[in-house]
């Protein structure tokens, strides 16, 4: 039987093309990916994102690039984008977990509180042992001011994960606001148990020291809450209501004033200014200051007790 050589080699030189090819374009963008994860270990945020953009330019399908790009856009606070992401990676699977974990995430970041809600129920639906997302939901049903049910999924997350020390910290923070101060107070003995080190204790141990008029604790504590993490503007907003309430009231305002820089939207140092104005004796200005804070939150504790009179 004869055979035609050539044409056997070009059949066969095509197909080698085409497989060297399709494995290139495969190595490319996990190469791309690896390289995007390495810059957001760095904390190259940018720079990760355009590595996987690279990956999903190979390939539009590629679920982990939209996913891993989303991580990178969240820490940037594009709430939006990430949300765009995740959602791309979910259509191209839909029980992609880590995704719609992150999704609702984001959506809680970015106020969409009500779809946050919907992802956690999914998640909880697809498995109900999941620790993590009954603890995403409790924070939002906690943005939500649900306290009772938010109580609910963190004491269901930490009967899966009764180590993890953000459980006890968050379920101390419901009781806080629910005015449970034994039940916070145990909640945040344990917390401190697992991890002496953590600041959100000693800030809202200030907190129930605040609430039980213990101002000197209160300023003690917050403190040790700013000596471990200097960088939170919301410690110095509680300790300048602090000093307030001991007469340090120039030095309580330098600490407001410090907190709006970080956040001019903050309205607990919104209500701190106008607490300072009244202290002052500038009832007017600070009545300004109250008013605005009432018609944004009404419930924020202390506005209607200085506005009615004090």
């Amino acid at each position: 039987m004869s055979i035609n050589w050539p044409y056997f080699l070009v059949l066969v030189t095509c197909f080698i093309v085409f497989i060297v090819a399709c494995d290139s374009a495969e190595s490319k963008k996990g190469r791309f990916l690896l390289k995007g994860n390495n810059e957001l270990a760095e904390g190259n945020t940018k720079g990760a994102i355009s590595y996987y953009s690279e990956a999903i330019d190979i390939d539009p399908e590629f679920k982990e690039g939209y996913y891993n790009r989303g991580l990178a856009k969240y820490r940037q606070f594009r709430y939006e984008e990430a949300i765009a992401d995740y959602t791309q990676a979910l259509s191209l699977k839909g029980d992609y977990r880590e995704a719609r974990l992150q999704r609702a995430m984001a959506y809680l970041d970015f106020g969409e509180n009500y779809k946050a809600l919907e992802d956690t129920k999914i998640l909880i639906s697809s498995d109900d042992q999941d620790s993590q997302a009954h603890f995403v939901r409790g924070l939002t049903l906690s943005a939500l001011k649900n306290y009772t049910d938010a109580r609910e999924a963190f004491e269901r997350a930490r009967a899966l994960d009764p180590e993890n020390v953000e459980l006890y910290i968050n379920l101390a923070t419901v009781n806080y606001q629910m005015r449970a101060w034994e039940a916070a107070t145990q909640d945040l003995s344990r917390a401190q148990q697992l991890d002496p080190e953590h600041s959100m204790i000693y800030n809202l141990q200030s907190l129930l020291h605040f609430e039980n008029e213990e101002y000197e604790k209160a300023l003690a504590a917050v403190e040790e809450a700013i000596e471990i993490e200097k960088d939170q503007s919301f410690y110095y907003n509680n300790r300048g209501l602090y000093h307030l309430y001991l007469g340090n009231l120039e030095e309580g305002l330098k600490d407001i004033n410090f907190s709006l820089k970080q956040n001019s939207q903050n309205l607990h140092a919104l209500r701190n200014k106008g607490i300072y104005y009244y202290k002052k004796g500038e009832k007017e200005l600070g009545e300004r200051f109250l008013k605005e804070v009432y018609e944004k939150d009404p419930d924020i504790d202390l506005v209607e007790e200085y506005l009615n009179g004090n």
